[in-house]
């Protein structure tokens, strides 16, 4: 297991703040407004932005031409299948059941790097995962009539998760020489061509200009999704241990159920508040520190 530094877990905390809240946001967002086109505007807002803080820091734009075809897989699997296919996704879902399925991630993370990647998970990842999968089952307990109803939007949402275990996989082991701010600033260029593409083939009679609300969730999109959240995920996916990244956002989905809740007037049953406690102890599994961790803390230093 990975003890997380203050930083990691400053950044995990403000993660989970800014995509939690974003599903009832987005949903309300695409409510009567074309979801790839929605997507397309929140990502031409959210590159400029991220460009600048690149220019800020100072980092380089330069990606080795090596490394182009790397990266293209990297996009494909972290963020074309997830932006693409959630979008849609949450149109006919609500946004409490599209989080739920798409943080089925953590458990598709777990089950491919142990079969995929030969990845040994020690006893208390196992609990871990577990505790998720079954905090999910609790979350998704009077959903599944309505989900047996919407089974185009439940695949995407499952396909959308089991792509993006998949690049968090492969952001962990790239071998790419360069700067995650870089990686992910030409990741976010390319997943815009590909949004604006769709945008074009398939939505282009819809357009229509978004409302003063839509465009306050547009811009949340593009300033806390596109410019924050999604960098700092790349970002503790490429330091972190698969199963520490993965795990440790699970949060994710409690809050987007419960925010939605709010928002929206659903009503919450005993299952919901168990799975925090299960979503809890999950995280509880990353962010514990190891015994040998907790043991160097606790020892006196020699004068």
């Amino acid at each position: 297991m990975h003890a997380l530094s203050r930083q990691q877990l400053s950044l995990l905390v403000m993660i989970t703040l800014v995509w939690g809240l974003n599903w009832p946001i987005m949903k309300f967002g695409v409510t009567g407004f074309p979801p790839l086109t929605f997507r397309t505007i929140c990502m031409w807002l959210g590159v400029p932005v991220l460009g600048a803080f690149l220019r800020w820091r100072r980092v380089s734009f330069t990606l080795p031409r090596a490394h182009w075809r790397e990266l293209l897989l990297l996009t494909v699997f972290n963020m074309l299948f997830w932006h693409t296919l959630a979008i849609l996704a949450i149109q006919s879902l609500s946004s409490g059941r599209a989080a739920i399925l798409g943080y089925t991630m953590p458990v598709f993370s777990a089950v491919i790097g142990a079969l995929w990647y030969s990845q040994r998970l020690v006893p208390r990842a196992w609990v871990g995962v577990a505790a998720a999968a079954l905090g999910v089952l609790l979350l998704l307990w009077h959903e599944f009539t309505s989900l047996s109803g919407r089974p185009l939007g439940v695949a995407m949402m499952l396909v959308a998760a089991a792509t993006w275990a998949v690049g968090t996989q492969m952001m962990r082991r790239t071998r790419i020489e360069a700067p995650t701010l870089t990686i992910s600033f030409w990741m976010t260029v390319i997943t815009t061509l590909w949004m604006t593409a769709l945008s074009l083939l398939f939505e282009r009679g819809e357009w229509v200009a978004p409302s003063p609300a839509q465009w306050g969730a547009i811009v949340y999109n593009a300033l806390g999704v596109f410019a924050f959240a999604q960098v700092a995920w790349l970002m503790l996916a490429r330091e972190l241990p698969p199963i520490a990244s993965t795990l440790s956002v699970m949060f994710i989905p409690v809050l987007g159920v419960f925010s939605g809740a709010w928002w929206l007037g659903e009503v919450l049953h005993w299952q919901d508040w168990a799975a925090v406690g299960l979503v809890m102890a999950s995280i509880a599994t990353v962010l514990w520190p190891p015994r040998s961790t907790a043991a160097r803390v606790a020892a006196p230093r020699g004068g």
